[in-house]
């Protein structure tokens, strides 16, 4: 909605030109023959020209820039005037940060609190305000925290070529440029778990209990696996069918994907996976989701292709196993057979001497299904499975799809915490409030404790498999961690192949990890064994390969989700993946390399091996410099000229520091300029100007001795 200026003018008592006139102090630009002004402009304009004289007086004064000393002495050094980074920084960001400011905060939907006046700060004297803000504010509430005025604030904001109104939303680095012409100083607000958790999906740190006297005894979460044709699906309607909870509450059965029965006056979560990439997508979030795993063997038909996938699955999430060996009511079957086959891939039964529990079922007849819950709780004694009720809630997304009567809806299941409805959530960069929530047998709730899963509704969006839902104190926090993770995922490319790849060969030079862990797929089990025989050659003391999955076939979905799970690599033989498995591939972060010659693969395994070996690392010294001047001097940096004495300089390098002969502390050369030109480096007999950053402070005749490790890659033979 825009406003003449003619209208304007009359309503503040001013002539036309002279409201021009003022509002280019105020810092609002304005073509030549501009009639109209947009109305919030106009609304911050009419307040501040109608502002009471002893209103103004107490207006925030802004202190003057800094002028450096000596600015007109030239000696042998030039004086470095305008060598100040933090200009050169706010150029590179005010350019970046253009397109993320003029996005409208949504209104909300609850009546605004009254705001108090806001107190303004005076003007800096000895020091600067401090303000914690978050990483994204309307601007609004920026000049609330800060106590400037809205009016100073758009007009500074103008200055660097953003166009925002009062209602809409800049980001901290924006904030922090229109702040630091005011001698303010803002500190970013930490919520309750970083964007960056959110985004990548670390349930692991978002999963952080406090004190152990708050958790509690949660339900067992169990995942029920195994091969297709199995009775994975008969299994759990035998198992709910057994569940006299259920029944007494005549409830009828919805299929949200995850369920709960209960057992002898305990309750047990079953997560029922429509495949074993659902398994995978959440358990590649960095959290075990699953305390237990169900591997569904038929009696009649013995291990299969896709039970040794969801043991593989099972082994690399490190879960306790129970092995339901199902089908015993057919005719013909073989149970030591099948118990055979499981040994020989590491599963001992208990009545052999091993540890593995077998429990022989039948869901078709219910027969050792009750045998089959004993043995679930049974294990989660061992390890008693607990959470704190008492906290935020945080879930993880099993199922999700659109309703047409209720929107987007999730099935979720709470891993701590207790959900309850009309609770703020996020959920990546969408968010929303618990406006429904129902159990599996559709029964509405009002609050869902640990291991409880549910269907709710009320999200803007509908998330996906294994994305991570928080609890947050406010709609306002919600949609600020929402346009926080939005603004992350703007600047970054967190999901492509490159850079899953760079992420293992990072952990593993960190120490973190020493495994390269490698899906092998080929078109024939003559090159499968061969490819195993190969890359069991691949070898050097500090690193090694695990082949954490292999199969014959085409390149799957499930085989790059076992792989993002395990951080690991997918590599095929004379096989291929499809469009379809490779955008999944880079959507999750996985490299796929193929091959048609088993040479090249092996060399590239070596190369990567190479990558993850920790390299040797040297320092090198590149020269010294004399400081000659000092410019002007802050808190923890320092402008100073300075004459290279020998070697070379380069930018953004460690330095030693020198009084004397005595070496006096550490620092880093913040940039490094030459006649008013950033330049890499400089040679000896070069006069330069550096901003310095460090803890000591720089006297004349102080040396600077610039040097860098150097870092030498290790082969693998």
């Amino acid at each position: 909605m825009a406003v003449k200026i003619s209208d304007l003018s009359k309503k503040v008592g001013l002539s036309t030109a002279e409201l021009k006139k003022k509002m280019k102090e105020f810092g609002f630009g304005l073509r030549p023959f501009a009639r109209t002004v947009e109305y919030d402009v106009a609304k911050l304009v009419e307040e501040e020209l109608m502002k009471k004289p002893e209103e103004e007086a107490s207006s925030v004064a802004v202190a003057e820039e800094p002028v450096l000393e000596d600015a007109k002495d030239k000696g042998t050094v030039e004086v470095y005037e305008e060598f100040i980074e933090k200009e050169l920084d706010k150029e590179i960001v005010k350019s970046q940060r253009k397109m993320t400011a003029g996005k409208d905060a949504p209104k909300p939907k609850i009546a605004p609190r009254p705001v108090a006046q806001p107190v303004r700060p005076q003007p800096a004297v000895a020091g600067v305000v401090e303000v914690e803000i978050p990483e994204a504010i309307t601007v609004k509430e920026f000049s609330e925290k800060t106590g400037l005025n809205p009016v100073k604030v758009i007009g500074e904001l103008m200055k660097n070529g953003i166009l925002a109104n009062i209602n809409q939303m800049i980001d901290f680095e924006t904030a922090s440029i229109i702040a630091d012409d005011f001698k303010i100083e803002l500190k970013r607000k930490r919520l309750e778990a970083k964007a960056e958790d959110i985004l990548s999906g670390n349930l692991e740190m978002l999963l952080r209990e406090g004190d152990e006297r708050d958790l509690v005894v949660r339900p067992p979460i169990v995942t029920i696996m195994g091969h297709v044709d199995h009775g994975k699906t008969k299994l759990l309607d035998a198992i709910r069918e057994t569940d006299v909870a259920s029944t007494e509450a005549g409830g009828i059965t919805q299929h949200i994907g995850a369920y709960q029965i209960e057992k002898n006056g305990r309750k047990i979560t079953f997560i029922d996976t429509p495949g074993h990439e659902a398994f995978a997508a959440m358990r590649a979030r960095g959290a075990k989701i699953t305390d237990i795993v169900i591997l569904v063997v038929a009696a009649d038909e013995g291990v299969k292709p896709q039970t040794l996938e969801a043991l593989n699955h099972a082994k690399e999430a490190e879960v306790p196993i129970i092995v339901a060996i199902n089908k015993i009511d057919k005719e013909d079957i073989n149970i030591d057979r099948v118990k055979a086959q499981l040994a020989e891939q590491g599963l001992q039964p208990e009545d052999w001497g091993g540890k593995t529990i077998m429990a022989p079922v039948s869901a078709v007849t219910g027969a050792g299904i009750p045998m089959l819950l004993e043995m679930i709780l049974l294990v989660a004694d061992m390890d008693p499975l607990k959470a704190n009720p008492n906290r935020p809630a945080v879930a993880t997304v099993v199922e999700s799809h659109l309703d047409k009567s209720m929107g987007p809806v999730a099935t979720v299941l709470v891993n701590t915490g207790t959900l309850r409805i009309h609770d703020p959530i996020v959920c990546g960069d969408i968010y929303g409030r618990v406006k429904i929530m129902k159990n599996h047998l559709g029964v509405g709730l009002e609050s869902a404790p640990p291991a409880t899963p549910v269907r709710i509704a009320g999200l803007d969006a509908t998330p996906g498999v294994g994305d991570i839902i928080q609890v947050v104190k406010s709609m306002e926090e919600a949609h600020q961690k929402a346009e926080q993770i939005a603004l992350l995922r703007e600047g970054m490319n967190i999901k492509s192949a490159a850079a899953g790849l760079e992420r293992i060969m990072s952990a593993i030079q960190a120490g973190k990890l020493k495994t390269l862990k490698v899906v092998a797929k080929t078109d024939t089990l003559g090159s499968l064994e061969a490819l195993k025989m190969s890359l069991a050659q691949v070898r050097k003391d500090e690193v090694s390969i695990k082949i954490i999955h292999s199969g014959v076939g085409a390149i799957t979905e499930t085989d790059v989700m076992m792989a993002a799970a395990s951080e690991g690599i997918v590599v095929g033989f004379n096989t291929y993946a499809g469009a379809h498995v490779k955008e999944v591939a880079n959507r999750e972060g996985v490299q796929i390399f193929t091959y048609q010659i088993i040479y090249h693969l092996i060399e590239d395994l070596k190369k990567i091996l190479s990558g993850l070996l920790e390299p040797e690392v040297t320092e090198v010294t590149l020269g010294r410099a004399e400081v000659r001047k000092v410019f002007l001097t802050e808190r923890k940096s320092m402008i100073i000229g300075c004459r290279i004495v020998s070697g070379k300089v380069e930018n953004k390098t460690r330095v030693r520091i020198f009084r004397g002969e005595e070496k006096i502390g550490e620092g880093v050369i913040g940039s490094l300029k030459r006649n008013n030109d950033i330049v890499h480096e400089l040679g000896e007999g070069n006069d330069c100007g550096i901003k310095y950053e460090g803890e000591v402070k720089l006297q004349e005749g102080d040396t600077l001795e610039s040097w860098k490790e150097e870092r030498r890659t290790r082969i693998v033979t």
